[in-house]
């Protein structure tokens, strides 16, 4: 009881600048995580947690050697981490200054917008599926992408089926390269992207497939791959390969990455449905009785 007075004690201390630095630092991690968010930094994260939590109890034991031991690991540590995190330090730097203060204060894109240009994507991958026809698609985020954006052709077009389908045609000038979608329009198509180096991909997966997973490490985008072999649709997302999607499985997936609020009305819809159908239930019990 003591002990939780202290802390209620310390908590009505506080001034306003100790609540401004802990929101701030919360929304610097919500931030950053999801950066660094990949296979091997979660390994590596791992590893740095089991160390410093070592150090702790050998300081509890008075275990001084091991101690003196693991304290100089550490002093060593943060140039070995720099040197270890150096592409996820990059891209997190790339990624912050692409983002926009629009976007972090500003409106959204229009969810019927998002939802059309999805419903175009979809309905593109799907006869492109059905014909083996290769494509690389880009969803951009909050990154803009724009050295990225530097590398193709622009368009500055509005998504449609027909103009998808022309551009992946594969006697087509831009076929080979990617298509960036940016604020519900094609940016530029032909873009090339990075190739993604991880070993967890699988063997007969091909420059396509690997460009798209590079990206996805790269940035928060969204990318959605055809395969030219096979016709499977695939999805890249934070470094994390999706295949063999169905055409409604990719809609849903990218409805919830990139308009997640049109899955919160759909969820707060049903909800209300549901409220109505047991209150109706209610009420048909009441006039039997």
């Amino acid at each position: 009881m003591e002990a939780l007075l202290n802390v209620l004690q310390k908590v009505t201390s506080m001034q306003w600048s100790d609540y401004l630095d802990i929101v701030l630092v919360a929304y610097l991690i919500y931030r950053i995580l999801p950066l660094i968010r990949t296979p091997s930094t979660m390994r590596v994260a791992r590893a740095v947690v089991v160390v410093v939590a070592i150090a702790a109890l050998t300081d509890v034991l008075n275990l001084y050697t091991m101690s003196f031991i693991l304290n100089q690991f550490l002093s060593i540590g943060l140039l070995a981490l720099v040197v270890l995190f150096q592409p996820e330090l990059r891209r997190m730097l790339d990624h912050l200054g692409s983002v926009r203060l629009g976007r972090l204060f500003g409106p959204m894109r229009p969810v019927a917008e998002m939802d059309n240009v999805i419903a175009q994507t979809v309905a593109a991958c799907e006869c492109m599926s059905r014909e083996k026809v290769g494509a690389l698609i880009v969803f951009t985020r909050e990154a803009r992408l724009d050295d990225y954006v530097k590398t193709g052709t622009t368009i500055d077009g509005q998504v449609s089926e027909q103009l998808i389908r022309n551009i992946f045609f594969p006697k087509a000038a831009l076929h080979d390269g990617a298509m960036i979608i940016r604020e519900g329009k094609i940016t530029a198509a032909g873009c090339v992207l990075p190739l993604s180096t991880s070993d967890r991909l699988a063997a007969d997966l091909g420059t396509r497939h690997r460009a798209g997973v590079g990206m996805s490490e790269s940035s928060d985008a969204v990318v959605v791959i055809v395969s030219e072999e096979t016709g499977t649709i695939s999805v890249a997302e934070g470094g994390m390969l999706k295949r063999h999607l169905a055409p409604r499985t990719l809609e849903k997936l990218l409805c919830n990455a990139l308009c997640p609020e049109s899955k919160e009305a759909a969820d707060a819809s049903f909800g209300d449905y549901l409220k109505r159908l047991r209150s109706r239930e209610k009420e048909g019990k009441g006039h039997e009785e």
